[in-house]
């Protein structure tokens, strides 16, 4: 007998029941993110700040390639031409190469010494327990809060009975003593962070104290040591109060220094080009080191968090 073979209903032709695993599958509501009103506060609120961060720079930027007319004329406006003989008039003739240099020596020599010395103290407070370990971090703590106004006055006693008034080491100096504090307030936290295992390796196998922190330790801990380097960069490379207290010196002028020269004597001659020029050389160098190693402070920055 043959039978003929007929197409099964098709669900919407048939008032069959459905199988559950034969529904389509249901499409959730479609849900407002939550957040959304704060995420685009926080943003425009970011934006805005970036806008009044970057503008001043940029206009700076700017004017230092226009002529003292056109500053004045049309301040918000492109230069009509770069007029690069604003910063060979600001290099040369202002002395803002003997400020640029003597800035360098003196920052360049700070933060390594500020680096170096505090790695170590840092190293000694975050891995080692003895009588005053506590004592001498929370000395440290307290001299981040101490204000540097009220030390100005002995302290220029101080640096003049050591015959080192006037002088570039004796500028790195208290650079040095200035920084340590920060330095060693930021290095002790993410020394406890590392672990100590490769440390008791190095140990087992012979190695001394010294060795271990200098090509084991330090080396791991360089996020950190980037991140202390550039707000240490930051903070000696736009110091201004303490060489107008501690260096006189004409000839041993730091860049700060030079630069309110500049203000006073441009501003009698009406060379405002030759100003802003010295204004962007001055600046020029932060912007730099911040967006070399942006990654890496950022790094150092969360690497304290993560272990």
């Amino acid at each position: 007998m043959k039978t003929t073979e007929t197409p099964a209903p098709l669900p919407a032709e048939s008032g069959a029941p459905l199988a559950k695993e034969d529904l389509p599958p249901a499409t959730p509501p479609k849900e407002k993110k939550e957040g959304t009103v704060l995420n685009v506060f926080s943003h425009g609120v970011l934006v805005i700040w970036a806008i009044m961060v970057v503008m001043p720079l940029l206009w700076a930027v700017m004017t230092s390639f226009k002529d003292d007319r056109s500053i004045f004329s049309s301040p918000w406006s492109l230069p009509d031409s770069l007029h690069f003989d604003n910063w060979s008039r600001a290099w040369t003739q202002a002395n803002m190469s003997d400020y640029f240099l003597n800035t360098v020596l003196v920052v360049g020599g700070s933060l390594i010494g500020t680096l170096v010395l505090g790695s170590m103290a840092a190293y000694v407070l975050a891995r080692f327990d003895f009588p005053g370990n506590r004592f001498i971090y929370y000395l440290f703590i307290g001299g981040m809060s101490f204000p540097i106004m009220l030390a100005l006055v002995p302290l220029f006693y101080v640096v003049n009975n050591m015959g080192l008034l006037n002088t570039i080491h004796g500028l790195i100096l208290v650079y040095i003593a200035y920084s340590l504090p920060f330095t060693v307030f930021f290095l002790t936290a993410f020394f406890r962070t590392l672990p100590t295992s490769i440390a008791e390796a190095a140990f087992v196998d012979g190695a001394s104290h010294s060795r271990t922190f200098f090509q084991i330790m330090l080396p791991m801990a360089k996020p950190g040591l980037i991140s202390v380097g550039i707000f240490n960069f930051l903070g000696q490379w736009n110091q201004y109060m303490l060489p107008t207290v501690l260096n006189t010196d004409p000839d041993k002028r730091v860049l700060t220094q030079g630069l309110v020269q500049l203000a006073v004597s441009q501003g009698y001659k009406g060379d405002w080009s030759g100003l802003f020029a010295g204004l962007v050389m001055a600046m020029l160098p932060v912007l730099a080191a911040y967006i070399v190693f942006q990654r890496q402070v950022v790094q150092g920055l969360t690497a304290g968090a993560l272990k």
